[in-house]
């Protein structure tokens, strides 16, 4: 008998877990399965594509050469059978499940309140978590269905997920609302020797993302302080001699002022992510299209 006619669509499921998960019992909890059961699933497998596909180790699972190229395939066809029941007509008002996003600290201030109020009047009975960004984790779980959304920007987006630029954003110099720097104009040099605070959200190190601009311009940035995120700079550097960078729709807050500089750093976008495994799904669709919809009315 053909491998094809021996292949179930359970077992693909299992497959794509264990390619994300690479530990059979966190897989066997998702999947509402015993261990004994999923191992005896992955017996079969390994027989149908005549390969060990998971080789066991202290840490769970390690994924054979023939297993991970089996990854994307195994994905684009979980995903034609999903749209298989996609329903006819997509009804937003009967919507009745929870979606989860993850989002930086500019996005939870600058897109979601406009977001949520516009869906909240569209969808009222759908639920919205909102979990803090993890750079370092997301692609395992948007592949696992822990996260829906992500909304960043694309230097912290693995290759392999999908994503849109919603705008492109500018940063913008600030000091102290009271600062005898306020509204002043400063060359680079000027800026670099002032003590500045930057946003590490992931890591807690004292590196920015202007440190390479400047470098090329044979400057070394004065960083004394590192915080998890902008809300928190505002309210330091409102309260300190300290100056930072900020994207400017974070602007007008009355803890900060603008200092002007004769060069600008360069301009950035703001994207939405999503996993290839979801690219069918309606609610993200809508979804996608309501972010589109509140950043155009903003």
């Amino acid at each position: 008998m053909s491998g094809i006619n021996r292949l179930e669509l359970k077992q693909l499921r299992l497959l794509e877990a264990l390619l994300v998960q690479k530990n059979v019992s966190k897989v066997a909890a998702k999947m509402g399965l015993t261990q004994q059961a999923v191992s005896e699933q992955l017996k079969k497998m390994r027989d149908i594509f005549n390969d060990e596909l998971f080789i066991r180790s202290s840490y769970g699972v390690i994924p054979t050469v023939k297993a991970e190229a089996l990854a994307e395939p195994i994905q684009q066809i979980l995903s034609q059978v999903e749209a298989l029941f996609e329903q006819a007509i997509f009804d937003a008002s009967k919507l009745d499940q929870v979606f989860t996003i993850s989002s930086s600290d500019y996005a939870m201030l600058v897109i979601l309140p406009d977001l949520l109020s516009h869906i909240a009047l569209l969808a009222p009975r759908l639920k919205i978590i909102v979990r803090e960004f993890e750079s370092d984790n997301l692609e395992a779980l948007m592949a696992s269905g822990a996260i829906d959304l992500a909304l960043t920007f694309p230097e912290f987006i693995p290759n392999n997920l999908l994503s849109e630029t919603l705008f492109t954003e500018r940063h913008v110099c600030v000091c102290a609302s009271n600062s005898t720097l306020a509204n002043k104009t400063l060359s680079l040099k000027q800026l670099a020797l002032l003590p500045q605070i930057i946003v590490s959200p992931s890591r807690a190190n004292l590196k920015g993302s202007h440190d390479l601009w400047f470098s090329k311009r044979g400057l070394k940035r004065n960083i004394v302080m590192s915080l998890p995120s902008f809300s928190a700079v505002l309210a330091c550097v409102g309260a300190t001699d300290r100056v930072a960078f900020i994207p400017a729709r974070l602007l007008p807050n009355e803890q900060v002022s603008v200092i002007h500089l004769e060069e600008n750093p360069p301009s950035f976008e703001v994207i939405q992510a999503w996993h290839q495994r979801s690219k069918r799904d309606p609610v993200l669709k809508w979804m996608l299209a309501k972010m589109r919809e509140a950043i155009e009315a903003h």
